[in-house]
């Protein structure tokens, strides 16, 4: 039975967890694993802040320096999360030899592609399975039992807090602003939800999925992201009447032309399987030609089921440094060759006020055409001197949408565009 020595960065939620399980199952965990990991120091910001696991005396430090440097540490764990601290700790302890197991996905979209370059230089496992879908086993498969598939597609809803947030939206009808109290009240949204709701989280996790499905970096701040703030419960109830669901999307797409990866709220035919995903739950789809489909489901967040993919993470880096060889994904990643986003082609959904005049779908209709964007259906709701369209159009390239919609906003027959919302077509 082979002992490695354990830091830890980070006490809070999966920090927690995982130092819980290492110091109350390490017999188990061994028995399993053929592997005995000894918690040697746990790095905090708080030494005095009050903690869900109990340690030996003088095992949590203030000094985070100390996790990195302890000679006695084989294998560091960064669970801090934010760039800083945590990019300068991590890329230490890769280049001082020691493998770095991490669970953050802000981190390894901003800086991933240079840490894989230390972790390989140095001949040691960088390793970041917790980073996307929590307890989803998502990262090990695009990188080793899917490295030989070229995928086309990848589709996630990645964010549990919105997707709880849009289901509640859809299920009892209320107000964006109403759900996402509930949210924090119960713990599935943060007091400050900024990174979740206006798409941030997600865009980090879609880099990710993305860099190791197509094989071709792409940094976190080259995602196109909105977020789900202007959401109005009216679209959603519109949406569910024509068949569709509202999620928080994220999209990777690879074709001859390049990659394009957004997150952005999207209508989805009820039909498709992402549809069904509901609350906090997240999962990931995944296309190419010789798989056809596939899809991974399960818990998005939360403390125990991150640390389980923390802890696989912990088990292949140790193995891998007992034997000499390093566990870091051997996707070989290419330059980027990212698509404009406004030559990437959607169709949409448009809630549009308008006058109930003769003439006025007409000259709508003309608008979208003088673009180029055809009308897949049209249903008018109320009559009278104010009326809704409801539009789904056919693909059409974003700068031409954006033209119209400008266009439209200029027409005296149009009182508000009081939507626009991006289709996920198969087709598109």
């Amino acid at each position: 039975m082979s002992t490695i020595g354990v830091g830890i960065l980070g006490g809070g939620t999966v920090g927690g967890s995982l130092s819980k399980r290492l110091l109350d199952e390490q017999d188990v965990i061994a028995l399993k694993s053929g592997i005995t990991f000894e918690v040697r120091r746990v790095g905090v910001r708080d030494l005095n802040k009050e903690r869900g696991f109990t340690t030996n005396e003088g095992l949590l430090t203030d000094d985070l320096d100390r996790v990195v440097d302890d000679p006695n540490i084989q294998l560091v764990v960064e669970l801090m999360g934010g760039l800083e601290p945590a990019g300068t700790l991590v890329e230490r302890a890769l280049a001082a030899g020691k493998p770095v197991v991490t669970a953050n996905k802000e981190l390894m979209a901003a800086r991933g592609f240079d840490l894989l370059k230390v972790a390989g230089a140095s001949g040691v496992s960088l390793l970041f399975e917790a980073a996307v879908g929590g307890g989803i086993p998502i990262i090990r498969p695009l990188s080793q039992s899917l490295a030989g598939e070229k995928i086309t597609t990848v589709l996630g809803i990645i964010n549990g807090t919105t997707n709880y947030i849009l289901t509640n939206m859809s299920d009892a009808g209320l107000d964006y602003a109403d759900v996402l109290a509930e949210a924090q009240a119960l713990g599935f949204a943060e007091a400050d939800p900024t990174a979740d709701v206006g798409g941030g989280d997600a865009a980090s996790k879609a880099a990710i999925l993305a860099s190791l499905a197509f094989g071709t970096w792409v940094a976190g701040d080259q995602v196109y992201r909105e977020g789900i703030e202007g959401l109005d419960g009216a679209d959603i109830a519109f949406a569910r009447q024509l068949g569709y669901v509202i999620k928080l999307l994220a999209v990777g797409e690879s074709s001859d032309r390049g990659v394009c990866v957004r997150v952005h709220p999207t209508l989805v035919a009820k039909d498709h399987p992402l549809a069904s995903v509901r609350g906090p739950q997240n999962a990931i789809f995944l296309e190419g030609p010789a798989i056809g489909q596939l899809m991974f489901s399960g818990p998005g967040a939360g403390g125990e089921p991150t640390a389980t993919a923390v802890l696989g993470d912990m088990i292949d880096a140790a193995r891998e440094l007992l034997a000499g060889t390093a566990a870091t994904p051997k996707v070989q990643f290419q330059p980027s060759r990212l698509i404009d986003f406004a030559d990437v082609a959607t169709s949409w959904y448009l809630r549009l006020e308008v006058d109930d005049s003769p003439g006025v779908l007409a000259t709508v209709a003309g608008m979208f055409g003088q673009h180029g964007i055809s009308i897949g259906s049209v249903w008018q709701e109320g009559r009278g001197h104010d009326a809704t369209l409801l539009i789904v159009t056919h693909a059409a390239p974003e700068r031409e949408m954006r033209a119209a919609l400008a266009d439209l906003e200029g027409y005296g027959g149009v009182t508000q565009v009081a939507a626009a919302i991006r289709v996920y077509s198969d087709d598109a």
